[in-house]
């Protein structure tokens, strides 16, 4: 059965990333003027050719957004049911290595951190756990979602990469999306920041998306954490992934994601190191190449970053985020799994948004559990 590995195979990091960088000028501004753009324009978009073109860039993502989108933005809450792992990741606080109190989350304290997302009026959420087979598995996800599925719009999962078969399931109780980050598509780096436990197989990690497509999910989140490698290479892959899974199974959505490395327990520094700029014109060259394929920004990013950034491309957003099992009232005080930037509570990001000029959807779409 072909997967995107038959197409990944086919190319070098190294070579990837020089073609990249050798990009000139000439190349940015065939990309900037192009109608429909190739992965080739989407190289020099985000090449370092293309800095002296950033405004022109922004202002072009900013009109192609609205275009497509009008003046909406979309909310969703993230909630953490257990911090449980059984991988070792060098950049998660959750990772088995560090000794901390594990907690996953009963159907009653469920049900309390969900009615603290509702009187907030979140209608999409995101469940997240850690990686832990026996603890957190699909049954465990599956009474997750059939516990509150009336209750959400929108359910959304980021949890253990899992067979088709199972996904197929969690389809059928009244899942939604699933976010399934690759983290880096460097094989080499991969290994080297995931050393043991299931995630530290590349292959099955890497397919995943095709496993969801095959299952008929409605929407796949793509992404690659940035600072584990060359934002500009793990980007490339990225939009090559999305190409391969736009192209093969084009009945699902999809949208991308652009989490920055942030501080954690027991702490990794970044080794290549991404700018606010750097992001700014990664986001829009993203919009530039793709007019269709949403784009998330999390609390990861500072109040500043994001006040900027919400008109010029991105159409979802989350706002006091939690990133601890109960974090919104059973056990604030439990570990998270890295450090938000942006802590203002809901209220005043929806109220920042409107300043923009931006509506808040809180729902739009709704499953048959409703």
């Amino acid at each position: 059965m072909t997967s995107f590995k038959s197409i990944f195979d086919q190319y070098n990091w190294e070579e990837t990333l020089s073609d990249i960088l050798s990009k000139k000028e000439e190349d940015v501004i065939r990309a900037i003027q192009a109608n429909k753009r190739t992965l080739e324009d989407f190289k020099a978009l985000i090449s370092p050719a293309a800095k002296p073109y950033l405004e022109e860039m922004a202002q072009l993502s900013r009109y192609t957004t609205k275009k497509r989108f009008g003046n909406t933005i979309q909310m969703y809450a993230p909630m953490y049911l257990s911090n449980e792992c059984q991988n070792i990741c060098t950049y998660c606080g959750f990772s088995m290595t560090n000794k901390i109190p594990r907690r996953t989350l009963t159907d009653a304290e469920i049900l309390r951190e969900v009615e603290f997302l509702k009187s907030k009026g979140y209608d999409h959420i995101l469940l997240v756990t850690g990686e832990a087979n026996k603890t957190v598995g699909v049954d465990y996800i599956n009474n997750a979602i059939r516990l509150i599925r009336s209750k959400f719009a929108n359910i959304t999962i980021e949890v253990q990469p899992m067979d088709q078969e199972d996904y197929e399931q969690l389809i059928d109780n009244g899942l939604y999306a699933v976010l399934v980050y690759q983290e880096t598509y460097h094989r080499a780096e991969y290994k080297k920041h995931h050393p043991k436990g299931k995630k530290s197989n590349f292959n099955y990690r890497l397919e995943t998306p095709d496993r969801l497509g095959r299952a008929g999910i409605h929407k796949i989140g793509l992404g690659a954490l940035f600072g584990l490698e060359d934002w500009r290479a793990d980007s490339f892959f990225t939009a090559l992934h999305l190409l391969y899974l736009q192209k093969t199974y084009w009945k699902t959505k999809y949208s991308i994601s652009f989490p920055r490395l942030r501080p954690h327990s027991g702490g990794l520094e970044p080794k290549v190191v991404m700018t606010d700029a750097d992001l700014v014109q990664l986001i829009c060259a993203f919009r530039l190449f793709d007019e269709d394929v949403e784009l998330s920004m999390s609390t990861r990013e500072s109040e500043v970053f994001r006040e900027h950034i919400v008109s010029l491309g991105i159409t979802s957003i989350s706002a006091e985020s939690k990133t601890n099992p109960g974090g919104y009232v059973v056990e604030p005080q439990s570990l998270e799994q890295f450090e938000i930037s942006d802590d203002r509570p809901t209220e005043e990001v929806v109220q920042m948004l409107k300043n923009q000029g931006l509506e808040v959807v809180w729902k739009d779409w709704a499953n048959n559990w409703k």
